[in-house]
């Protein structure tokens, strides 16, 4: 997987990538380069997902997460202009969202507009208390188009996600935590330590196993429940002929850790 990018940092961290927006100068704003470094990102995890176990994404610097979209360039962009660049953050948000890998957002600061949507696309949130999120965009002529009228209700239920993104009034860590769409509060500077345990504890489990389990959970809930207990099971019979299945049980017998290889 191509590593280099302009606007985001990927490290491996034995197995697990720390995937960072890298524009602290500007709050990590997003711009055409980031979406293009993203969509370049989850696109080659998509292509090879036994390339990483578990991503963690967070923000350059100890003020923000993401400000949302870069509005210094979008300032003066033709209509045109415009369409095209949200196009590119629309097939970004689908990569990422498509993603076989857990991604675990840890917000370290202000994820606003966008870069609330980016948080809302990771599997779950952990974020530091200081952290605030919005969704601002009705403010500024626009509405919410990387997701965030489908994913905020699904995480907040559809009553609060009304009030948050037709207002667009910001709330705290704290808030998002008592509605569910935060998992983690943590304390300063640990978010990111945090989420790297919680993803080295997913990758330690076998790889095979967690993606499928994810993939069974987010489509299943797009489904009535007798399909989504057929895709469980299809997703379940996908363990059955492999290697980490027979590990896991040689293991538990032998009372050892097992070694899952992905296979």
């Amino acid at each position: 997987m191509n590593r280099e990018f302009e606007t985001i940092r990927a490290e491996d961290r034995e197995g697990l990538v720390l995937l960072t927006l890298n524009r602290p100068h500007v709050a990590n704003a997003l711009n055409t380069q980031m979406g293009c470094d993203l969509l370049a990102f989850f696109d080659a995890v998509n292509a090879a997902p036994a390339q990483a176990r578990c991503i963690v994404l967070t923000g350059a610097g100890e003020r923000a997460f993401c400000a949302g979209g870069d509005l210094k360039e979008r300032n003066g962009m033709t209509d045109e202009q415009w369409q095209d660049q949200h196009l590119l953050f629309e097939r970004m948000v689908r990569a990422f969202i498509g993603c076989p890998v857990p991604v675990i957002g840890a917000v370290n600061g202000a994820a606003y507009a966008g870069g609330c949507e980016l948080a809302l696309c990771c599997d779950f949130i952990y974020a530091a208390e200081t952290a605030r999120f919005a969704l601002t965009e009705v403010t500024l002529g626009i509405m919410p188009g990387a997701g965030g009228t489908q994913n905020l209700p699904r995480a907040v239920g559809e009553r609060r996600a009304k009030e948050i993104i037709l207002t667009g009034r910001p709330f705290s860590a704290q808030e998002a935590h008592a509605w569910g769409m935060v998992n983690r509060l943590c304390g300063p500077g640990k978010v990111v330590e945090e989420a790297l345990e919680t993803a080295r504890a997913i990758a330690d489990n076998a790889p095979i196993s967690v993606r499928q389990a994810k993939h069974a959970i987010h489509y299943g809930l797009q489904m009535d429940l007798a399909s989504g207990m057929m895709l469980e099971i299809e997703a379940y019979n996908r363990m059955v002929p492999t290697e980490d299945r027979r590990e896991g049980i040689a293991s538990f017998n032998e009372k050892r850790k097992p070694i899952f290889k992905g296979r």
